[in-house]
């Protein structure tokens, strides 16, 4: 896996002025990059190995009771 270099620090200009003095800091995130075929693979390697485990039913109970946002 390829290691990136640290951020170099930035000084605050107009930018990040406000933002600064209300306590809030400026961050980069790295996500994995979801339209990439490895991302896919990986994807459907990882859903088949939960859904042939013994617990997949009580696996997508919880998964589902979690995602239905609209029921509150």
């Amino acid at each position: 896996m390829r290691r990136s270099k640290p951020a170099k620090p930035t000084s605050q200009g107009p930018k990040h002025g406000k933002t600064s003095a209300r306590g809030l800091l400026a961050i980069q995130i790295w996500l994995p990059d979801v339209r990439s075929a490895a991302f896919r693979r990986e994807a459907h390697r990882q859903s088949l190995a939960v859904s042939k485990a013994w617990r997949a039913r009580e696996d997508q109970a919880f998964i589902d009771a979690a995602s239905d946002w609209q029921a509150e």
